[in-house]
């Protein structure tokens, strides 16, 4: 439903931006901001900031930006309402009760609806894991050495062998069949009617970052095909989105994640004592899935099956989580095939040990790429510097790179500085890195440049929001009409209209938008760079800006003025008049005072 702007400006209002941001960002304040790493795109240096007295955050990098209300939705991927809520339950707001049609209550329930599905079957799973049928399921999970303890921890379950039991149990709890063939978990086929899609498997629940069952994983139990069942992506489940048992390693204490391949992975691991692992869902590792974990750790140890096949994964995702502003490393677990076989067989001692050697990752794919050379051959083993030369010069960061080209020229035994001028000719010929470029969707989008008259304006809202004492001092040469961009325009009547009341708040002006992107860029608006000195230097800023809104403002109505509107064209000359007694004088001199 659509809550009152009232209600919503006092759930805002009652959740101070700084504390709710903190759990999620590390802040430390500088001047009247605090800043820190963004957590919706990578980088090394903190361009994000949080402002207590706008209320508001923005990161001047990749130009997300807010409310408090904004930040809930962007980071927990909430809808308007869910942030709402979320955040009226902190403050203790009781939000009034929908009274809205039930059509409409429908769609904009439909993301709760299918969650309340995925929570009832991961349940109904649980039961008959435990039921007799689930008995051959149970002594699977127990053959695999896990305990009841973990069993329970990650909600594993059983789909009984009946094709259409859980289907039942979803109707005979009043559930429509376009709900749940929205859910993913039913297959409905014109001929045979509906069925479940999982029967006959371990059922392997997967829950979000916050602990919300969003689709399955199933293990056939005997010689069926597929092996394994993931899922199909739905609206609630987005499987290049999120990582199998995240929920539980966000939490964790441990310095670092652990990236590894297998559900049975993850729950051996967390069951040994490593609460930090998690694993990709059924694909190789994404950009995404690499962004999603930058929000929780700056290190990832890889630990993929070292075959032909998980070599070419962990190259994959080398490149992507370096993208990602991550550091990681290489685990070689061999002989051993994964975690689990090798901590049931070696023990949670050795396994330490082997994470203590683990591969900078860089240094992996160098000695990797050996495979494609004959080292021993002189001009194989000038082939593969070269290749390292050029892998090398992709490296942007120059401590960076001369760390990497000592540790190189000492492993293959070659000359620094011969290395070091391979190096730069690589670099001249704009060659780069030879890898398989992978897609950049983790970066910050590419932002369009802004026209002149675009900036005017979005500088002047910055500077009324920043000093909204120069309002009522600007009354006499600007109003919103001088606003030529419509959004521009829409956001200045609501900072006159609070101006009139008493009080300028940016971050109520975004309440009043319930589109994210729309909300993203008027904080933008709001968060303007003004890099200025002595109040002097201020108000001739803030005069050249004010003429060229204002001679943008008067060309733009000279261009849609009615020749024959005498009266207007008048008008449009007075204003011209004062525009040319605002050049020659300037503002008033104690404007900054």
């Amino acid at each position: 439903m659509r809550y009152s702007d009232e209600i919503i400006e006092e759930v805002r209002a009652r959740n101070d931006i700084v504390d709710v941001i903190s759990p999620y960002v590390k802040l430390t304040r500088r001047g009247s901001s605090y800043f820190g790493l963004c957590p919706f795109h990578n980088e090394k240096t903190g361009s994000f900031s949080v402002s207590p007295g706008k209320q508001m955050y923005y990161c001047f990098g990749c130009g997300a930006g807010g409310n408090v209300i904004t930040f809930l939705m962007q980071y927990e991927n909430y809808t308007f309402q869910e942030a709402l809520k979320v955040l009226a339950e902190r403050a203790g707001v009781k939000l009034p009760e929908d009274v809205n049609s039930r059509e409409a209550r429908e769609e904009a329930d439909r993301r709760s609806l299918l969650l309340e599905v995925n929570r009832l079957a991961a349940k109904y799973y649980v039961g008959k894991l435990r039921s007799p049928s689930g008995t051959r399921a149970m002594e699977y999970l127990r053959g695999r050495g896990l305990s009841d303890e973990t069993i329970l921890k990650f909600g594993l379950g059983y789909a009984d062998r009946y094709s259409n039991d859980l289907y039942q149990f979803m109707k005979q709890k009043g559930y429509a069949d376009d709900l749940l063939m929205d859910s993913g978990l039913f297959l409905f086929d014109e001929k045979r009617g509906p069925s479940d899609k999982f029967w006959n498997r371990v059922m392997y629940p997967i829950m979000d970052a916050n602990s919300r069952v969003i689709g399955f994983g199933g293990r056939v139990m005997g010689d069926g095909k597929p092996k394994y069942l993931n899922s199909p992506e739905t609206r609630i489940f987005d499987k290049s989105r999120n990582l199998y048992g995240l929920h539980a390693a966000r939490r964790s204490r441990r310095k670092n994640l652990i990236i590894c391949e297998g559900y049975m992975d993850v729950i051996s691991m967390h069951q040994a004592g490593y609460t930090n692992a998690v694993a990709s869902l059924g694909t190789a590792l994404t950009s995404q899935q690499c962004s999603l974990l930058g929000r929780f750790t700056r290190e990832v140890l890889v630990i993929y099956d070292m075959d032909d096949a998980g070599v070419r994964a962990a190259l994959r995702a080398i490149p992507m989580l370096r993208e990602a502003g991550l550091s990681a490393k290489v685990v070689d677990l061999r002989p051993h095939k994964d975690p689990d076989e090798f901590i049931r067989s070696k023990g949670t001692e050795a396994f330490e040990e082997r994470l203590e050697k683990a591969e900078n990752s860089f240094l992996f794919s160098v000695r990797m790429s050996e495979r494609d050379f004959d080292l021993q051959d002189p001009q194989g083993k000038t082939d593969f510097l070269h290749e390292t030369a050029a892998r090398l010069a992709d490296i942007s960061d120059e401590i960076e790179r001369n760390s990497y080209t000592e540790a190189i020229a000492r492993r293959y035994r070659i000359d620094r500085e011969v290395l070091t001028r391979q190096i730069g000719r690589q670099a001249m010929k704009g060659t780069g890195q030879r890898l398989r470029q992978q897609p950049r969707q983790a970066s910050p989008p590419k932002m369009r440049r802004d026209s002149a008259e675009e900036k005017s304006q979005k500088l002047m809202l910055t500077w009324l929001t920043d000093m909204p004492e120069l309002i009522p001092a600007l009354r006499d040469y600007l109003s919103p009409s001088d606003f030529t961009t419509p959004l521009y325009r829409e956001a200045a009547e609501l900072i006159w209209a609070q101006a009139a009341s008493g009080q300028v708040s940016p971050a109520a002006v975004i309440n009043h938008f319930t589109d994210g992107e729309v909300q993203t860029k008027v904080a933008e608006l709001f968060n303007t760079n003004m890099d200025l000195g002595s109040d002097e230097d201020r108000k001739k800023a803030l005069t050249d800006i004010l003429l060229r809104m204002k001679r943008n403002s008067l060309d733009a109505q000279a261009a849609a003025l009615d020749p024959a509107d005498m009266q207007g064209m008048l008008r449009l000359a007075e204003e011209k008049k004062k525009l040319e007694k605002l050049r020659e004088t300037g503002l008033p001199t104690d404007l900054f005072a």
